[in-house]
């Protein structure tokens, strides 16, 4: 996702490779965000920004980016090699994707996982149940952290590998097997576009309200 904005430099205080081809890059934290917010990235103060959400909580000292190299794209084959002290150049927070402290699903595939990272890490964790789809057993990020508190609440579906405590399938059919969902809570829905509409559907046919059904896209 691209958009042109107003990019400020920033130096990296580090970069840890968490699964292959991933990424969390970390600098210091220069303003205050909402928890589930974007921000823009480039190599350059004149570039087209590349849109990510943020990862760390609202507090935390630091600001995180999750984020998987694209072989084909320009800015994470360059990103992937940047390292402690490097700048790069970032955007001020802005989106209107945020949680609250009402009873919710997270359901999230792949890096995007990031924004429902922020929201737990700023507390945002009561009521909360969290679905996160992935390929192989590699593609759960931040797992232990996430398990830790939410227990049976934190539900991975794997599309291509089995796994102790892993549900074997994507999330469509994780959520199309249920029998029924509350219908007066929050849907939030991150991932890919064919993510996101297949469950908006199967939500939507399950009873849930358009309107309770909040959703972002990764690219």
């Amino acid at each position: 996702m691209k958009r042109k904005l107003n990019l400020n430099k920033v130096k990296v205080s580090r970069q840890v490779q968490i699964a292959p081809g991933v990424f969390v890059l970390s600098f210091p934290r220069p303003w205050d965000f909402t928890a589930g917010q974007v921000l823009g990235i480039g190599a350059h103060a004149t570039d087209e920004a590349r849109l990510y959400s943020i990862a760390s909580g609202e507090l935390d000292d630091e600001v995180d980016i999750l984020y998987n190299i694209n072989p084909d794209g320009k800015l994470t084959p360059w990103l992937a090699r940047v390292v402690t002290g490097d700048n790069i150049w970032v955007s001020e927070p802005f989106g209107s994707f945020t949680g609250t402290g009402e009873p919710a699903w997270w359901i999230a595939s792949g890096t995007g996982i990031a924004p429902f990272s922020a929201m737990f890490r700023t507390g945002l964790t009561a009521g909360k149940k969290l679905i996160h789809g992935g390929r192989d057993l590699n593609s759960f990020y931040f797992s232990q952290t996430f398990s830790a508190t939410l227990n049976d609440n934190y539900i991975r579906c794997c599309s291509r590998e089995s796994g102790e405590g892993i549900y074997d399938g994507r999330i469509t059919r994780y959520l199309s097997e249920l029998p029924q969902v509350p219908h007066n809570e929050k849907y939030y829905l991150c991932g890919s576009a064919e993510m996101v509409v297949e469950v908006r559907d199967i939500l939507i046919t399950k009873g849930v309200p358009f309107d309770n059904i909040i959703s972002e896209i990764y690219f």
